[in-house]
């Protein structure tokens, strides 16, 4: 399998997917810390993959995304964006109403 077939088969497994540099117990950049805070806020569970263990991914899904930077969340296959936008749609309350549908609540 190569790494973009893991990069869509990572997006289509999880309703809510962070890609992330770091862990959510230990994110390894601000960026990162800010999207875990926001999604952990909303009360969802979420999977993540940690960009800065797995190079390949790191180096092609912005390729595939067509979006530079980390953190990137996906949700139900779709690429919402990244810290910016999801501290926006934090902030106005639309991420966790999106949020809601998609990951089982704490």
């Amino acid at each position: 399998m190569n790494i973009i077939e893991v990069i869509k088969k990572q997006i289509n497994h999880n309703n809510i997917l962070l890609y992330m540099k770091g862990s959510p117990d230990a994110p390894s950049c601000g960026f990162s810390a800010q999207a875990v805070r926001a999604l952990s806020d909303c009360g969802v569970r979420f999977a993540y993959v940690d960009v800065l263990a797995n190079q390949d991914i790191r180096t092609e899904l912005p390729k595939y995304a067509q979006w530079p930077t980390f953190p990137q969340l996906w949700v139900q296959g779709k690429l919402i964006g990244g810290c910016d936008i999801i501290l926006e749609m934090w902030n106005n309350g639309e991420l966790k109403k999106l949020l809601r549908g998609t990951g089982k609540l704490e």
